[in-house]
């Protein structure tokens, strides 16, 4: 998806929203890293591609946010996993849990973010909704508001 042209960039109160989900997608790149190398063939293919889509989208957002002359947040050096990964049953597991959690951000900033922006979270919203029910084998009711509860 493209960004906004200037003249449809909305004011600064989207910078929270987008600064919350550039650091989601700082985590899942890391994560992803994380994932590849435990898979191999069609799921490590999948592993690349959803790597290369977070990346694409952390590109979008620190340009969003330069646009709104503010600095973009970021990404650490080490990001703490739910568990070990040893296996490709956890890779595969890290890779659903990595999506859920961005699907929570993704709720938040479509709360949070107004026109264009917000189409581009719904958008964003729907991506990481159907990359998780792929790696977990099926879909869940309402993606990203039930990470919100736990």
């Amino acid at each position: 998806m493209t960004s906004p042209t200037p003249s449809e960039t909305p004011t600064s109160t989207d910078v929270p929203a987008l600064q919350s989900a550039l650091a989601g997608e700082h985590a899942a790149i890391y994560g992803y890293g994380v994932v590849g190398a435990h898979l191999r063939g069609d799921a490590r293919a999948r592993a690349r591609a959803a790597y290369d889509e977070h990346r694409a989208r952390r590109d979008q957002l620190q340009q969003l946010l330069v646009e709104r002359k503010a600095t973009p947040v970021p990404g650490s050096a080490a990001y703490q996993l739910p568990r070990p990964v040893e296996s490709a049953a956890d890779a595969t597991s890290l890779a659903t849990q990595l999506e859920e959690r961005l699907a929570a951000v993704w709720v938040d900033a479509v709360a949070d973010l107004h026109d264009e922006m917000r189409e581009l979270a719904a958008q964003v919203l729907q991506d990481v909704a159907v990359r998780a029910a792929q790696w977990r084998g099926g879909s869940v009711p309402f993606p990203g508001l039930s990470e919100q509860e736990r």
